[in-house]
């Protein structure tokens, strides 16, 4: 049961973080282009990649950190993150035409899957 109260915590706090930084980014600099969304996936890719690699490579925390930081935290704050880390798993494990499709796939039929839903709830 802890291991869903840290996930809990970490995404709470995650999701507040982006809420908080994007909002503050499109307040300053506005715009068409969602500069505080894209702020947000870029630093949540970011700091996916120092996480798992010092998880993984250089230290060896309880398990509830990675929990807590990665699931939690930066699944709250980006599930971009994780689209970015997963990808970047398949082209490391010698997959790079799978990590293209997984990119070009998820990109292109995320955006339809939006485009249909936004479509159906237009709807009268």
């Amino acid at each position: 049961m802890d291991k869903y109260l840290v996930v809990l915590a970490g995404a709470g706090l995650g999701g507040l973080a982006r809420y908080v930084a994007s909002t503050w980014i499109m307040e300053k600099y506005g715009g068409r282009f969602p500069l505080g969304t894209f702020v947000i996936n870029i630093t949540g890719s970011f700091l996916i990649g120092v996480l798992m690699m010092l998880f993984i490579e250089r230290w060896q925390p309880h398990h509830n950190w990675r929990l807590f930081l990665v699931v939690g935290v930066l699944g709250g704050y980006t599930t971009f993150s994780s689209f970015e880390y997963e990808t970047y798993q398949i082209v490391r494990d010698g997959a790079r035409w799978m990590g293209l499709f997984y990119v070009l796939s998820s990109v292109i039929i995320g955006y339809f899957g939006v485009w249909i839903g936004a479509a159906l709830a237009a709807r009268r």
